[in-house]
């Protein structure tokens, strides 16, 4: 075997590769808290074996035990230092085993984080991660590279990228999938196997996720999307769960026979993924060596979701709210709670009194401090279908995953729900239930742009919608962070990401406010002043200790604790008074005014909206 011309071999015949090296590990004792990359470096004796495991199988390829060895991962470990030490000894074991008999594969995986648009890690950031670690593994010596088990296709491109920008070994690139074939983030077969064609992968393929029967499911629809050599690399069977263990019960003999048909479908690489041992990789190599590979003979389409996308619906026309916008009219919302309980009423009729009132729109907090409360959703719609009145419903990434949040934001829309504020959420250890596990498979950028491409018509993982929604989609500003450089970035990221409006943390002291507004006057979309009246001094000191981003300054503080010495009449009156200086000193700065209502008493926020009426405007 040439080891320097791999292309070259697989046009001839049949490439297999090795099997698991993660369960593999676990199995030998490496337990899933560890990191099994380190083991390169504490137990290198351990790896060997591994290797040598499969390539007595009769595996063509051996992939490096560097799966998960980039900055991030290793970070977590308190192993980011190694980084270096780990990929090179990943090579040089996997390639002590190989000789030049056998190919050895360096192996990156995913980063752990999430890159733009759907994180904050930038996609030069990541290229850059990636580079890291392939330079290591180049150095170590490998022959190619294999990219495996990704999920997101703006990352897995960039690790083509920088892959490509160091060297012209092969790319082996491998979307992981659901048992439907699509991606984990939502995209269809055929689109992730256009696009890595049109990188310039020289593999492409599946990996991971999913057993044999999926998996020749995708190899079907690939076929018809790309002329490149494909991998197919299956987990042994769907896990199932026994004392808290994923137990793999695919047969060697089983894995053969899918082998056996990967390769009539037209797959060239065929091998495995969790739960396949060296025992699978036999039984799978006579089944390679039985078939040459079959030459490609399909008609290759572009998947047409690529290519289209549809015009977002104007701004005035998505909701009342945002037309006002549109025309520069200020706009008013009142912020209420949802109830600890099943019964709206209370809610439904403060909402009628606002309607009443004259404002414009009703802000719905999605389980604000993680507390348990009424579902935000369900009152939004409800004060929507039963008062008539526009909801603002806040929508927080805590306690959903991407598949979740695309499914309640299409939901949404086709019930009437139209203004939406998308916020990263409080963690819940803050609240009731400190032990509830959180999703945040992405943050308020994240969740922006994925709401901002279903108003262009495409779901996340880039399939077109059969009609797209028409949010008005609005973010979080804190004026008074403490690292206001971050802030503003974080910021000009929600508005690249789609954002169209902002509504600010509670202002209490308008000249911080005043101070913060032309440090973003660069970032043309309208600016929602929040407000709180404060009510007591010990909500004051709440609002300042409990509540994340808001802070009341010294002299108002100082003001709260003199009025409350007099009554507690006397500072509700001074937290109103509060509440509405920040009003008036701010309303010729913002386009609008979110006004809380301190514990459901709607009462107050009619008092600080009444100081815009004073000014001869509109509630």
């Amino acid at each position: 075997m040439n080891k320097n011309n791999f292309l070259e071999e697989l046009e001839r015949r049949v490439i297999l590769f090795d099997g698991a090296m993660g369960t593999m590990l676990y199995d030998r004792g490496i337990f899933i808290n560890q990191c099994f990359e380190n083991v390169n470096l504490s137990n290198p004796r351990l790896v060997k074996e591994i290797h040598t495991g499969y390539a007595n199988a009769g595996a063509d390829v051996l992939q490096t035990n560097t799966f998960g060895a980039n900055q991030f991962k290793l970070l977590k470990h308190g192993l980011r230092d190694s980084l270096e030490a780990i990929n090179y000894q990943g090579a040089k074991l996997a390639r002590e085993v190989a000789g030049d008999q056998l190919y050895v594969a360096g192996s990156l995986g995913p980063l752990g984080v999430k890159i733009e648009p759907w994180g904050k890690l930038a996609r030069e950031e990541a290229k850059e991660a990636f580079k890291e670690q392939a330079q290591a593994l180049l150095n170590g010596g490998v022959d190619l590279f294999t990219l495996e088990t990704f999920s997101d296709l703006g990352e897995i491109e960039q690790a083509i990228k920088a892959v490509r920008e160091l060297c012209g070994l092969p790319i082996v690139a491998a979307m992981t999938i659901d048992e439907s074939g699509n991606s984990l983030y939502g995209t269809a077969t055929e689109t992730f196997t256009y696009h890595l064609d049109r990188w310039g992968a020289d593999v492409v393929g599946v990996n991971c996720s999913v057993g044999p029967p999926s998996m020749m499911n995708a190899l079907e629809k690939m076929v018809h999307a790309t002329k490149k050599p494909i991998i197919i690399q299956p987990n042994a069977g769907n896990p199932r769960v026994i004392d808290q263990r994923n137990i793999y019960l695919a047969s060697p003999e089983y894995m053969a026979e899918f082998a056996m048909r990967f390769i009539k479908g037209g797959a060239r690489l065929v091998g495995g993924c969790c739960g396949t041992t060296p025992e699978h990789i036999k039984a799978m190599e006579k089944s390679v060596r039985m078939l040459s590979p079959r030459q490609h003979d399909f008609t290759i389409t572009i998947p047409q979701e690529v290519i289209e996308e549809s015009s977002p619906a104007p701004l005035e026309e998505r909701s009342r709210y945002a037309a006002k916008l549109v025309k520069g009219e200020l706009v008013t919302s009142v912020e209420i709670v949802p109830p600890r309980g099943s019964d709206p009423s209370k809610v439904l009729e403060s909402s009628r009194r606002l309607k009443e009132f004259g404002v414009d729109a009703i802000n719905v907090p999605d389980g604000p401090r993680a507390l348990c409360r009424m579902g935000a959703q369900h009152l939004s719609i409800l004060i929507e279908q039963q008062v008539g009145m526009e909801t603002i419903l806040h929508y927080c990434c805590r306690d959903r995953n991407l598949l979740g949040m695309q499914s309640d934001v299409m939901g949404l829309y086709a019930v009437g729900l139209r203004n939406i504020l998308i916020i990263t959420g409080d963690p819940p250890k803050m609240g009731d239930y400190p032990d509830a596990t959180a999703v945040f498979d992405v943050d308020a950028i994240g969740l922006t742009n994925m709401v901002n491409r279903m108003n262009h018509g495409v779901d996340l993982g880039g399939t077109k919608l059969d009609a797209p929604t028409a949010f008005h989609i609005g973010v979080g500003l804190n004026p008074g962070a403490i690292d206001v450089e971050h802030e503003i970035r974080r910021f000009e990221w929600k508005v690249d990401a789609g954002a169209e409006y902002a509504i600010t943390q509670p202002v209490f002291d308008p000249d911080i406010l005043l101070d913060f507004l032309p440090k973003i006057k660069h970032i043309e979309i309208p600016i929602i002043a929040g407000v709180w009246p404060l009510v007591s001094l010990r909500n004051a000191e709440f609002m300042n200790t409990e509540v994340p981003g808001a802070s009341v300054p010294d002299r108002y503080m100082e003001r709260m604790r003199k009025a409350q010495e007099i009554s507690k009449e006397e500072a509700r009156a001074e937290g109103l008074r509060i509440a509405q200086e920040a009003v008036a000193q701010a309303r010729e700065h913002v386009q609008g005014f979110q006004v809380s209502a301190p514990f459901g008493k709607v009462d107050y926020s009619m008092k600080v909206l009444s100081v815009l009426k004073e000014f001869g405007g509109d509630v």
